[in-house]
């Protein structure tokens, strides 16, 4: 199993990026808050600063670190024979359930959230969101990586296939394309939809608790955090305390985790944080 050509990697993604944006302006899932163009350019404007740190802070360790598992033949994996095909497979599920547990500790801890923060602060929420991530989270991220490769036992191989993977659920669970809404209840029992992520981008906090799976759906329905039951109109999109877009620029967002962070009884009278409980299973997707 041959790793794809760096060139080719970026090209799919930055054809599959392209496709969203243009679908997201065919059959749009919810309103814009803000101009597309000025949110656009301002988070990826985030995700390239995100992705040299990327390349400074995870990749050297991390592809040295793949290199040592598969010579030295250490990890999880790696004790047994398994076929490569089983070994990616594998290994692929296993990255996608410690990412779980990452994504809930960066809502969980503090110092984490701070940086996580700028992720959800955005008022809306598209395939430009899914780029959206502090530097400082991935530096932080990068020691995570490098555990999640160690323990599992990770080959090169298999981290490009996770990546890859990855790379394309996050970008469709992000952006905001209206598929009939029979299609996701069908995809929902494999993968995480925008429906369903819609749903853990609320200002609702209970919401925002919710939905923490970045790949396969099953790690939400194992630890009993899936909820799909809230109606996509109904849902505010962002942080209930940054509600302002003149205070959500470049400047204030990448300086945003290392203020005072508000409290979430700053937000505004009018921004919902609580929602009661609706006469529908959490497992029932709402259109």
């Amino acid at each position: 199993m041959r790793k794809i050509p760096g060139w080719l990697g970026a090209s799919l993604a930055l054809g599959a990026f392209g496709a969203l944006v243009w679908w997201e302006q065919r059959r749009p899932l919810r309103r814009p808050v803000e101009s597309k163009l000025r949110r656009d350019a301002r988070n990826l404007a985030v995700a390239g600063v995100a992705a040299v740190t990327l390349q400074l802070a995870e990749r050297p360790v991390v592809e040295r670190l793949t290199a040592h598992v598969e010579r030295r033949r250490v990890g999880l994996l790696k004790q047994f024979a398994l076929p490569r095909p089983l070994e990616v497979a594998l290994a692929v599920v296993l990255l996608d359930y410690t990412l779980y547990v990452w994504h809930v500790l960066t809502h969980r801890v503090p110092a984490l959230w701070r940086f996580h923060l700028v992720h959800h602060a955005d008022l809306d929420l598209d395939a430009s969101t899914a780029l959206r991530f502090h530097f400082g989270e991935l530096v932080a991220s990068a020691a995570w990586r490098a555990a999640q490769v160690r323990l599992i036992g990770v080959a090169p191989q298999s981290l490009a296939a996770w990546q890859s993977f990855l790379f394309a659920s996050i970008l469709f669970h992000h952006s905001n394309v209206r598929l009939p809404v029979e299609v996701e209840r069908r995809l929902n029992l494999f993968i995480v939809t925008p429906r369903m992520h819609g749903i853990h981008h609320s200002t609702v906090c209970a919401e925002r608790d919710a939905n923490w799976s970045s790949g396969l759906t099953l790690w939400d329905k194992l630890h009993g955090t899936l909820r799909l039951n809230v109606p996509q109109g109904a849902i505010e999109i962002g942080v209930p305390a940054y509600r302002a877009p003149e205070e959500l620029g470049l400047s204030e967002l990448l300086k945003l985790p290392f203020g005072a962070e508000r409290p979430a009884k700053a937000a505004p009278s009018n921004v919902r944080t609580e929602r009661a409980a609706l006469p529908v299973p959490a497992d029932h997707l709402l259109a």
